[in-house]
């Protein structure tokens, strides 16, 4: 009976042991585990815009519905054979609606109402392109319609043309292992002041991609951003 109760004792002293043996390892592997850096890293790229639109409107005054549809349709077939002649294809330009506005249809306009025209006709009228120089030759050259009766304006005065970058997705993997590897040289820097290592990463979080112009003066010259944020591990 003595020897059966020497017997479990022993069982429990080691059991306890050996509990205490994991229980502080684990809390030693838990110190260790909160022992990190949280790091930034930047990658970014300076890319040419590969896709512009031009959206217009074509504007006419008149008194007579039937005179006016006809001098725009003929106004819309000279801007196209312009951009035509300008080497752009039927692809690359769109006709939109024409809205055709009665100025004296508004009885509290007393400007309207003195206006000696009635009917103000709009028409919408877009080139969407790849070719960006041939384009910003056509903006340049445009002033010719002028000269051709043609009334042309831009739907966006302060920026005529609307540049797009769509090559994104080529750049993403790239650019994350930039931003990573940028990130851990700075969480690098950080350990040797801490008289640490860099170990594996502890939560990586990828940042939205930013696209925007470059400046206000070549907006066909895009800046691609993308800011990572990672936790590295940091080990003796």
């Amino acid at each position: 009976m003595k020897n059966f109760d020497w017997a479990k004792t022993i069982v429990l002293a080691v059991a306890i042991v050996l509990a205490g043996y994991f229980i502080g390892n684990m809390h030693r592997i838990g110190k260790q585990y909160d022992r990190y850096v949280q790091v930034k890293g930047l990658s970014q790229r300076e890319v040419n815009a590969d896709l512009a639109v031009w959206p217009m409107t074509i504007s006419l005054t008149g008194n007579d519905l039937v005179t006016l549809r006809r001098d725009i349709e003929e106004q819309n077939e000279k801007v196209t054979r312009f951009f035509k002649e300008q080497g752009f294809s039927d692809e690359e330009l769109t006709r939109g609606t024409i809205n055709v506005t009665d100025a004296r249809a508004n009885i509290y306009n007393n400007s309207a109402q003195q206006s000696p025209y009635r009917y103000l006709a709009n028409s919408e009228f877009t080139v969407r392109t790849s070719d960006i120089p041939r384009l910003q030759r056509a903006l340049a050259e445009s002033a010719e319609l002028i000269s051709d009766g043609v009334l042309l304006g831009s739907k966006n005065t302060w920026r005529p043309i609307e540049y797009i970058f769509t090559g994104l997705n080529d750049l993403k993997p790239e650019m994350i292992e930039e931003a990573t590897k940028n990130a851990r040289e700075v969480a690098e820097k950080f350990a040797r002041d801490s008289e640490a290592r860099v170990g594996k990463i502890r939560v990586a979080r990828q940042g939205l991609f930013s696209i925007s112009d470059r400046d206000q003066n070549t907006p066909q010259i895009k800046m691609v951003r993308v800011v990572s944020t990672i936790d590295f591990q940091l080990e003796d």
